[in-house]
């Protein structure tokens, strides 16, 4: 399973069995600031879809360094780590969110649609990356 963790949102995607091909599976609606994470809504995704291991998007500065959005990553990451005792992965998506925004907009995608799955898409450009470094 790979996550696009924002402030706000959670993009979601899955493999398929055998690991070759990420698709966007849904986007679930969170609040950082209340501390509501969706840690729910993973959970039945785990159980559902059988996860054995997840890849948490970690944003980069373009220099390498983490920022706050990074350290956000971070502590998301972790908190899965623990809650489902599942290996987790962060993976660099310094341009996830920039690449799924031109698939989109090379498939004419209009901006009120873009809004709805960029997280989608960007949790699959995540996904996809690790998928195929492990080949």
């Amino acid at each position: 399973m790979g996550l696009d963790v924002g402030s706000k949102t959670v993009g979601v995607a899955l493999s398929d069995a055998l690991g070759w091909t990420a698709q966007g599976l849904e986007t679930i609606k969170i609040s950082e600031e209340e501390k509501e994470f969706g840690f729910e809504r993973i959970s039945e995704i785990i159980k559902e879809h059988e996860v054995s291991k997840i890849v948490v998007g970690l944003p980069k500065n373009m220099n390498g360094t983490i920022g706050p959005r990074g350290e956000a990553s971070q502590f998301y990451a972790s908190e899965l780590e623990k809650l489902f005792g599942l290996p987790v992965v962060l993976w660099d998506e310094r341009l996830s969110t920039m690449a799924a925004e031109r698939v989109l907009l090379e498939a004419d995608v209009s901006r009120k649609k873009r809004k709805k799955v960029i997280d989608k898409m960007a949790a699959v450009m995540i996904l996809q990356g690790f998928l195929n470094s492990q080949i």
